[in-house]
């Protein structure tokens, strides 16, 4: 299937087409191994491609045939490099763990369960380090302008959707992870409430902090994979009450009046957004308004103590130490902040900083007793340009991050489902805008029923980059 006209189908659409015989899942799969073969050179999405064995898969997948309880069925998925792949070693990103996963990851498992046909795994910074993907590998680029960065830690899974070469990928959001690329790349990206999707075999990402999901262009799709995915293990550190409906029915029925508030006002002190972020706030804000809801101005309060990030990050990125066969083969800039983590993620300042992660998340989700969603941006600029790690100390590189994930870390703090959600395109540069949307612990519903809405009276996924 090489057809232009099928290359940027989103998921929904597509498993609609192979439900109803007009394609096939070996179409789908060798049009997604096209588009990598054409773009993925200069883009840099993918540190590896299952080209036999996705073709092998389609075809059983096809000897089989679609089935009601395989909504995926025949969906090329694209999965983030910390993510277990049967046969596929899990890099985390770096040259440190070679050997190959022994079993899938449960998110994994439950996608192959859907009928999904994993493509491929992505790239991403060291140990999700950093909101840019880059690394001693090399660098992915933005496919709508090679200059800028995708964002990061998931970025070579938003460039593999921007680019469509595939409709799904999976990545994972410790800090921003998923919002931060999703905004970059002009992509739906939404962090799930804790709890809600499966990180086993590992009992958790990244600590209190990390949840893995979708990234996708249009809300269905993602959706439709997060009606796959939820749900907890026993293995699982984090378990989130069962959502109440099909995240599917909520994203194609539109909600009732919504109290919505929104605020550009910095979350970390001196981290404003530049002037065409907060234009693109203030005007989804006048078209939420238009949809009948009741929109106005706000405030997140945010308590004036030092966050728990910082030392939540170092502990993380130094347990995820213990996953690698090779830790003398991390870059340098990882030992580094390995180093750094012994002094400062002690147990007892993780301990603290957990209480204190609690304590944060008491005080903000009591707000919501007043407002269904917090409007608000996601990143305080449009994608930067590419290489903002090249030369930098670990040190330099946590610094030159702060003001990409300055709306975005504190929802993984208090663990409130938030997304970003595509908000047009910059007048200078042409480059995505984004704006961001945070419901109330365990309403990833809300979310998806304000951007299902909002995506129906302005649609955005039929404009794509111009490869």
């Amino acid at each position: 299937m090489t057809d232009p006209a099928f290359d940027y189908l989103p998921a929904a659409e597509l498993a609609e087409h192979i439900r109803r015989g007009e394609l096939t899942a070996v179409d789908a799969v060798e049009a997604a191994l096209h588009r990598i073969d054409a773009f993925d050179a200069g883009l840099r999405a993918f540190s590896v491609v299952r080209r036999e064995a996705a073709l092998r898969e389609a075809e059983a997948a096809d000897a089989e045939g679609p089935s009601p309880d395989r909504p995926l069925h025949g969906i090329p998925v694209a999965i983030k490099e910390e993510v277990a792949v049967t046969g596929l070693p899990t890099t985390y990103g770096g040259r440190a763990n070679p050997a190959p996963a022994a079993a899938d990851a449960e998110v994994v498992r439950r996608l192959r369960a859907a009928g999904a046909i994993v493509i491929g795994k992505t790239n991403m910074p060291e140990f999700g380090q950093f909101p840019f993907t880059e690394g001693d590998w090399g660098m992915t680029a933005n496919p709508w302008d090679r200059r800028r960065s995708p964002g990061g830690s998931s970025g070579g899974s938003a460039v593999a959707v921007a680019s469509g070469m595939v409709p799904v990928a999976i990545g994972g959001d410790g800090g921003g992870s998923i919002r931060i690329p999703a905004a970059a790349c002009g992509l739906f990206g939404l962090k799930a409430q804790r709890g809600r999707v499966s990180t086993s075999p590992s009992p958790d990402l990244w600590g209190i902090l990390g949840t893995t999901g979708p990234l996708t262009r249009t809300v269905l799709d993602s959706a439709l994979v997060h009606d796959v995915l939820h749900g907890a293990t026993p293995l699982d550190r984090f378990r989130a009450a069962p959502p109440t409906g099909s995240y599917v029915a909520a994203a194609t029925t539109d909600p009732p009046r919504l109290r919505i508030r929104w605020t550009t006002r910095p979350l970390v002190p001196g981290q404003h957004p530049s002037p065409e972020v907060a234009a693109a706030v203030e005007a989804t804000a006048h078209k939420l308004a238009a949809l009948g809801h009741d929109v106005a101005p706000g405030r997140v309060r945010v308590p004036s103590n030092p966050w728990a990030f910082p030392v939540l990050f170092y502990a993380s990125v130094r347990a995820e130490r213990a996953y690698v066969s090779r830790p003398e083969l991390l870059e340098r800039r990882t030992q580094q902040t390995m180093a750094i983590g012994r002094y400062v993620a002690t147990p007892s300042r993780v301990a603290a900083a957990e209480r204190a992660a609690g304590d944060l998340e008491a005080a903000v989700v009591a707000q919501f007793d007043d407002c269904d969603l917090f409007l608000m941006p996601t990143m305080t600029t449009v994608a930067p340009p590419i290489g903002r790690l090249t030369g930098r100390s670990s040190m330099a590189a946590q610094l030159a991050s702060v003001p990409m994930i300055s709306y975005t870390s504190l929802w993984n703090l208090t663990g409130n489902p938030a997304a970003s959600v595509p908000a047009g395109f910059d007048d200078a540069t042409g480059l995505p805008l984004a704006i961001q949307l945070v419901a109330a612990p365990g309403r990833e519903d809300t979310i998806f029923a304000a951007a299902g809405q909002l995506e129906r009276a302005h649609p955005w996924a039929d404009t794509h980059p111009a490869l």
